[in-house]
Formats: C-alpha cells, structure tokens, sequence
C-alpha cells in the first residue's frame, strides 16, 4: 500500500508566495498560441491567446527537489463562453479542466499533479478552444483527514437492503475502490478476456417508457440485475429517458436518440409549470412506469445504485436543457413521485453533475458522481473529485460512475482520490483496445487496491470487516477537515468462502445498443457496438470516426460513412 510522500517545492523559476509558486504562461514554451495584451487585468507582460486548433499548448517546466503531490490552479478568462482545456503531467494522458465563461480574470482548480523530483513539464492544450490564460500556480497539497460521510440513506423509510449497501460502500471509502461495468455483454467480455468479474454492474431504464416502447424497444435489464444480485454484485442503473413526446424522428434525429435535447422540443420547463398539463402528466406518467421496474428489483432484494437525469449540466439531454432550476425540480418530482408515492425502499440516490448550481440538496442525495472521457487518460481524475468533495463538504460518497479510460490505482492512492466506485462504459471503450488495452485492464484488475466479485462476497453481512485504511474515514457530522498526516496500514478485504458463480461465456457477442455521452466539450454518441476481444480497424454503426485529439478508427463499416458533426466530433450515419 502506498503512502503519501512529503511534499517539498524547490522551484527554479518562477515567483513564489508562502509555498504557492506562479508561472507566467508567456515565458513557459508556446506552440500555435500568441501572448495578448489587449485584456486588462492580467498579471506578468501578458497572456497566451488562441487554443484554435489541434496542437495548441503551453509548456512549463517545473523543477521539484523531491517526488511530491501539489495542487495545481489556472489563471485565465473565458470571454467567449463555456470551454474545457487538457493539462498534461510529463507528456502522458491528459486531464480536462473547465473554464467557465467570464470576462474576469479568475483562478480555477485544475486538480493535483504529482511532480518528480527534478524536472517535469506541464502542458496546458487546446480542447473546447478559445480562451486566454494568464498563468498557472503550484503549492504543495495538505494531506486530507478521515472522511466526514453520511452512510444513512436520505430516504428515512429505506429498507435494510439499501441500508446494507450505502454502510458497505461507507466501510471501504478511502480503503479500495469497486470495479464496475456498464452493459451485461460488457462484462461478459471483461470475465472472459480479463479473467476478473466486475463488483458492479451498469444497466440502463431506456427502453421500458412508451416514447421507446411504442416503437418497438423492449429490455431485460431488471432481469439481468436481478441475476447480477444473485451472484453477489451490486447494481447501478442510470435512465437515458426518452423524452415522453416531441420526438422529431427525422433521418438525422431517430426516434432512438429520443433522450437528447437536440432530438426533441420537449421543454421540461413548460412541462413542469403547472400540474395540470398534458406533459406534467405524461412526466409522471413515465416516472410511474419506471416504478414498476424498481419495484420488481425491490421485490427480489436487489438494492439500486439510481442515478436519473444524469449529466444534466452538460444540457445535451432534454432535462437539463432549460438549465438548473427546472432540472432540480424534475429531481424532486422523480424522488418525491418513486419515495413517497410509491413507497420504493430499495434506492440509493445518486447525483451526477458538478456544478453548484445545479445540485438539489443533500435532503434528496444519497452519493454524487461524475462521468469523465478522455482518451489515453488513466490518472486519478483529481479535479473533479476535489471538486465534488468540496460540492458537499465530503459529507457524501463519491463515485465515478462512468469513465472511458480506467484509471491507474497507484494514482488514485497518492491523488487522494478516494472514487468508491468506478464504471467502464460499455461496447469500445472496453473491448475495442483504444481506450483500455487489455494487460492494462488485467494489471488494475489484479491490484489489491481494487475490488471484484468474488472479493465482496457477503458484503450485506460481512464476517470480517476493512477497518484498516489508506485514508480513515468516519461517519460523524462534523465537517471540519484536519490536517493530521496520513497513516498507512494494512487493508482487509472480505473473506469469502465460496468462489463466485461464473457464467460460461464466449469472445464473440451479439450486437447490442448502447448509449454514450462526452463530457469534454459536450459531445455526444449513440452507438451500436460489438464487444469483440480484439480491436477492429473500422469503426462501426454509431460510433465516431474522427475529431480533435481522436485516436481511434478513420474508416466506418459498409454502408456507412464518417460524417462530420463538429470538430470535435465524427461519427459513422
């Protein structure tokens, strides 16, 4: 088990305030960007300007006597609206970092870096482009003390099976992070090719509501789940809800991307401003519908990790469409309709954006969580998991709920990123090589610091428990962080006594949908995938084909062909 290293900053250059170091971008390295100094305000002779086009960067070079983990923060403006930048560490992977628009100069946490000792460099690139930065700063991190979690659901009437799950998930915080999988051909693929059985497994609500019903989708997805549970593993479901009506279904907006704002005039806003409308009643038409399901899962003592209206802030789904407030209302309407209404005990309650304005409040919120794509990136994802630590002042659990790349478990550790759980999307960014080669998976999967199947066996009554901890953590009220160093011990995992029951499966699997949004720069994909076990050379039905900082297959499968939807983004229609 890895411990924190002290943390000391012998900087070359640069200027320097109680232990905060400042870089000026306009004498670090540039490519493609140009120093500006028609903005007032800025500190230093000037700032760097463009971030237009692919290759755009700033390169600093830092100089660190020891190996150490520092926070670092961004100085810049954003007149030109929301964007995103990607800080690299010593040339390898990549972080996004958002910009918020302003026409301010402000500071932005962009996370934590873990220098070497001696030189490193630190890449600021273009992403979602056009901003201006002024300057970057580094101080060294404070090592955090035990976790202030509430392990006690927000709904007062839950039952001992939800119960169960949010204390088990509160006893390995801070110990071990939860493997898990989006999609059940997914994780077949991962048992047959990885040799490991995800804890988690993630399914989707979609196709049960009438827009999609209607028109001919059907699921198993509660019957897997139910499966799933009988093995030992715990469930998560998102909900890609079609939008109840005002489906355009025209050749570039199908009736199947129903979920999207960009396929439908459903406005939740106009639909939630009075309860007597014919969409108020069709919202809670489908709420109702979605019950039954959960009541299904409920009956058969299967506890849901839920997480509706997920990544609301990015606005590309109908429900976040309108902004915060109406997105918070259709929130409460969803928690009060399942919880109160319809008395559903079995639920976990699990918030999915960022934003501060966008958060409902801790009455209705179990966990928060966030989904994070970006290629070739296996850290820790830091930045957002400060930020949503400090979102509810580390009174929640955190999960990162879905992902694209896997992240390295070492880093995690020394980020004090504390995710307790993480998701695989399904389809490529599993099977397909580009985002996860297949020794990378099976390393992580390997590691002590993560959790499969057969390692949380009797997690609803455990016989043993993980009281030892990289970082403590404790259930009490008090939300007053300390300082006190860290202490590495020994972990424990749940002792098992029967290996788990596996399911003889196949390398070729059946097509399926599935459905996948981008938080970089609010992109957005839905895809048909075929979870092989090598990657393929084109790229299939649905899937992208090109864009800035793209890796992956140029070519589409016959008869398809690689269309440009933004330059960010190609996809295979």
């Amino acid at each position: 088990m890895l411990g924190l290293l002290p943390f000391v900053l012998a900087a070359l250059a640069g200027t320097s305030s109680a232990q905060t170091t400042t870089y000026q971008a306009e004498d670090a390295t540039l490519t493609g960007v140009t120093v500006g100094t028609s903005v007032a305000g800025f500190s230093g002779t000037g700032y760097i300007e463009g971030f237009d086009t692919a290759g755009d960067e700033i390169k600093f070079t830092v100089t660190s006597a020891s190996q150490g983990l520092y926070d670092l923060k961004i100085i810049y403006n954003g007149p030109y609206g929301d964007k995103y930048t990607t800080v690299v560490l010593n040339g390898a992977g990549g972080g996004q970092v958002a910009l918020p628009a302003t026409t301010d100069w402000v500071t932005v946490s962009a996370g934590q870096v873990l220098l070497n000792a001696g030189s490193n460099t630190i890449q600021i690139q273009n992403n979602w482009g056009w901003y201006l930065i002024d300057a970057i700063t580094l101080s060294p991190s404070v090592p955090r003390g035990p976790h202030q979690i509430s392990t006690t659901p927000v709904n007062p009437a839950a039952n001992s099976d939800a119960k169960a799950l949010l204390k088990y998930l509160g006893s390995i915080y801070g110990k071990h992070i939860l493997s898990g999988q989006q999609d059940q051909a997914s994780l077949d693929w991962v048992e047959t090719n990885v040799g490991k059985t995800p804890a988690i497994i993630g399914l989707d609500l979609m196709d049960y509501t009438d827009s999609r019903t209607s028109r001919g989708a059907s699921s198993t997805d509660v019957d897997k789940a139910i499966a799933f549970a009988a093995r030992g593993g715990i469930v998560t479901f998102c909900w890609h809800w079609g939008a109840p009506v005002g489906l355009y279904d025209t050749p570039e907006q199908r009736w199947w991307s129903g979920f999207y704002t960009a396929a439908t005039d459903f406005n939740v806003a106009t639909a939630l401003a009075d309860t007597t409308n014919a969409n108020y009643t069709l919202i809670i038409h489908d709420i109702d519908t979605i019950a039954v399901q959960l009541k299904k899962l409920e009956t058969a003592g299967v506890p849901v990790l839920f997480r509706p209206l997920h990544e609301a802030e990015g606005k590309w789904f109908w429900w976040g469409a309108q902004g915060p407030e109406p997105c918070k209302k259709l929130w409460n309407l969803v928690y009060d309709r399942l919880t109160n209404h319809h008395n559903i005990k079995n639920l976990l309650w699990v918030w999915n954006s960022v934003a501060a304005d966008w958060y409902p409040g801790d009455a209705t919120i179990d966990m928060v969580s966030a989904d994070t794509y970006t290629q070739g990136d296996h850290g820790p994802i830091s930045a957002t998991y400060n930020a949503l630590l400090d979102l509810v002042d580390d009174k929640k659990i955190i999960a990162a709920t879905e992902i694209g790349s896997i992240m390295d478990p070492a880093q995690l550790q020394l980020y004090q990123a504390d995710w307790v759980y993480f998701c695989i999307w399904s389809g490529d960014f599993i099977s397909g090589g580009q985002w996860n080669s297949l020794d990378l998976l099976k390393s992580v999967y390997n590691t002590d610091y993560v959790l499969n199947l057969d390692e949380i066996q009797g997690w609803k009554n455990p016989t043993t428990s993980t009281t030892t901890s990289v970082r403590p953590t404790t259930t009490s009220s008090t939300t007053t962080r300390t300082t006190t160093p860290v202490v590495t011990t020994t972990t424990s995992r749940i002792v098992t006594t029967t290996a788990s029951p596996r399911t003889s499966t196949t390398t070729t699997r059946s097509t399926t949908t599935s459905v996948r949004t981008t938080t970089t720069s609010s992109r957005t994909t839905t895809r048909s995938t075929t979870a092989s076990a090598t990657p393929t050379a084109v790229a299939g039905h649905w899937a992208q084909c090109g864009g800035i900082n793209y890796n992956g297959p140029t070519a589409c499968e016959a008869p398809w062909t690689c269309t440009v939807l933004n330059p960010y983004y190609y996809q295979c229609l």
